[in-house]
């Protein structure tokens, strides 16, 4: 094998993860250690009392001297071990810690991954979990690719129907990319829609950006979603969100990323980080 076979992202990974000889191992040691950590990306909603109801939950991981390696470098490796599902629990029970300990964001999301979506046992885990810790099921919001909505229909019914069973919120998240999602979304019937950034980031300059999104809202309307728009980075399209009708925005131009420590009630509010 010659250098130029060699995948460039595994490449990445390598010179990142430099000392990982045994790499199921090293991620079985981070998640048992806690090497991990939690940061939250706040949603805003565009009307009403509450400004900030719900938060993204992000996964970072902690190598020496506290750097921090994005999930780009290593849920490569946790997909590649068959282990998301280990990790996709042990980010559930650190959210429903923070939950439990007090949150001033009333629903936290945490995103399925592909492994996990498949996983017969995790709704069940998620049912024990939340009784566990003594939380509402539905502040959690399990947010399912759109791509996903399309590529296996009966694992996201099968995977919906037992989180709801639980008490569970869900979300579709990067949508809009696809016309053909549309009927899919319709079937599920999630609690919210996130409208993709490559649609949002557009939808002051493209009709056709402006389009998708109009789309998205009626169907939204009549299925009674909230719908989040994605990636909002600027003022000049929170206006226009606004002004179409758009529940909630999410993006650098809303919240910046942050410790999810941040939503303990003893911390500062979330607007004034």
């Amino acid at each position: 094998m010659t250098a130029k076979d060699v995948d460039p992202l595994l490449q990445k990974m390598d010179n990142a993860l430099m000392g990982w000889t045994e790499p199921a191992e090293r991620l079985r040691l981070a998640l048992e250690k806690n090497e991990l950590t939690l940061f939250c990306q706040p949603i805003a909603a565009l009307t009403g009392p509450v400004r900030f109801p719900m938060a993204e939950v992000l996964v970072r991981l902690r190598e020496e001297e506290k750097a921090l390696i994005p999930p780009g470098e290593f849920l490569p490796l946790f997909e590649e071990h068959q282990m998301m599902p280990l990790l996709d629990r042990w980010v559930l029970i650190r959210t429903l810690q923070r939950i439990g300990a007090g949150c001033k964001v009333p629903r936290l999301a945490v995103n399925v991954s592909t492994q996990t979506l498949l996983d017969e046992e995790f709704p069940v885990f998620f049912a024990e979990s939340v009784k566990r810790a003594k939380v509402a099921p539905p502040t959690v919001v399990f947010e399912i690719e759109e791509s996903e909505l399309v590529a296996r229909p009966q694992a996201v019914k099968r995977f919906a129907e037992r989180i709801r069973a639980g008490g569970g919120s869900l979300a579709v998240s990067g949508f809009g990319r696809r016309l053909d999602s549309f009927e899919a979304l319709e079937k599920l019937r999630p609690d919210f829609v996130k409208v993709d950034g490559s649609i949002i980031l557009k939808i002051t300059k493209s009709p056709t950006a402006e389009g998708v999104l109009k789309a998205v809202l009626r169907t939204a309307a009549s299925l009674r979603m909230g719908v989040v728009a994605e990636c909002v980075e600027e003022q000049e399209v929170l206006t226009r969100l606004n002004g179409l009708g758009v529940g909630y925005a999410q993006g650098f131009g809303v919240a910046e990323p942050r410790p999810i420590e941040h939503l303990s009630p003893q911390a500062k509010a979330a607007n004034a980080a």
